[in-house]
């Protein structure tokens, strides 16, 4: 059978069902993708090419054991394991990025990815919702800019034209919804790296 024409489902079926070659068309149909995203955190081939085995080690491990079920969503599926990968990388290096407030928006510089939507990826479960709340705690004008740029990952022109204010206000508003942001994680000691 052509394995190449077929789809990551029929791939990863096949797999689990005893075809190993089907993993290797696999790695090889998404290893660019992968590779690029890992490298584009890590910034180093070596460590790069670290990550992405011990993600494939992962992968077949987990279909090994039938833990797989993330029907026709391969590539994600992947792409977080590498995620989660690259996050215990800077974890054991204590180079987990910090939310520092350097210049505006560093504070989200880490929730910029929008091919992961790494906010749902860096500040999980517990943090998340507490960060969603504190945003609530956010003057309107600021709260709705915020919301656009960093869940909606709209552009300040696109923000500008839909909330009917100029690019200079929308950037204004952000900066200072950044820097309240910044007053209240502080005032509620709430620690969001490790």
């Amino acid at each position: 059978m052509k394995q190449n024409t077929h789809t990551d489902a029929v791939l990863v079926s096949a797999y689990i069902n005893g075809d190993e070659s089907a993993l290797s068309h696999l790695i090889t149909r998404h290893k660019q993708r992968i590779y690029s995203f890992i490298y584009s955190k890590v910034y180093n081939r070596d460590i790069t090419e670290d990550i992405f085995q011990d993600t494939f080690i992962k992968v077949i491990r987990s279909l090994k054991r039938g833990k797989y079920n993330e029907e026709g969503k391969f590539l994600p599926w992947v792409m977080r394991i590498a995620h989660n990968l690259v996050i215990d990388h800077f974890r054991k290096n204590n180079r987990m990025p910090k939310f520092e407030n350097k210049d505006d928006f560093n504070i989200f510089s880490v929730l910029s990815d929008g091919s992961l939507n790494a906010e749902k990826q860096i500040i999980k479960g517990q943090v998340e919702s507490d960060v969603r709340r504190l945003i609530e705690e956010l003057p309107d004008d600021q709260k709705e800019v915020l919301i656009m740029r960093i869940y909606k990952e709209m552009s300040f022109k696109e923000i500008s034209l839909q909330t009917d204010v100029s690019i200079n206000t929308a950037l204004g508003r952000m900066r200072y919804a950044l820097i309240n942001l910044r007053k209240v994680i502080d005032k509620h000691n709430i620690v969001l790296t490790n």
